[in-house]
């Protein structure tokens, strides 16, 4: 069977990201290090995932991060560096925009609506998608079923019509349980010789 629908993740493909820059950012307004910071997001992962599914708002989450680093910072500076932690991976995106013309592309993200806002605006020359499924609108993120059966429905083929790119094997491993192709994603990949190898052409 042909592929029609290339569906990519956004963070560590389209645009790398580095939250290190937020927490050395957000040291410099608090008592904690950026170690201590990091060690902080990763048993707060549950807070994350209540923002990047859309269950909290903007203000709840600025406002439990604050009290937690008890960070001296209003909510637009806060948001302002939170956001500020991407750059365009060029060849990949310039990859997609030629896959365009002959293959439909959906944006599958788990992220939130702060930093998807910026990304818009910072980054405009991503949008050349045909369709978006965002966890922060869909209430649900990768590995979760739910979103990859919202990819499909959105790219209107097949599961074995389709290919999944990510940096993370357990949602490569997610799109695979739903019938997809998969690849992961490394700044060593070869993405071009990868797609070839599943017959794209472009």
């Amino acid at each position: 069977m042909f592929l029609k629908t290339v569906i990519s993740d956004l963070g560590n493909v389209i645009l790398w990201f580095d939250n290190s820059i937020f927490f050395k950012k957000i040291s410099a307004h608090c008592s904690y290090s950026e170690e201590k910071i990091s060690e902080a997001a990763q048993t707060n992962l549950g807070l994350i995932r209540l923002f990047d599914t859309g269950q909290i708002t903007p203000q709840e989450f600025y406002s439990r991060i604050v009290k937690e680093l008890k960070a001296q910072v209003d909510q637009e500076y806060f948001f302002a560096i939170y956001c500020d932690v991407f750059s365009l991976n060029m060849p990949v995106l310039k990859l997609l925009q030629k896959l365009k013309t002959s293959y439909k592309l959906v944006l599958l993200s788990n992220t939130d609506v702060c930093r998807f806002g910026f990304i818009k605006k910072r980054f405009p020359e991503i949008l050349i998608f045909d369709e978006y499924v965002l966890s922060f609108e869909l209430g649900v993120m990768k590995p979760d079923p739910a979103i990859y059966g919202e990819a499909l429905k959105k790219a209107g083929t097949d599961p074995q019509e389709c290919v999944f790119i990510d940096d993370l094997e357990k949602n490569i491993e997610g799109s695979q349980k739903m019938g997809m192709g998969g690849i992961l994603y490394t700044p060593e990949t070869d993405l071009e010789a990868e797609l070839r190898k599943l017959g794209l052409t472009f």
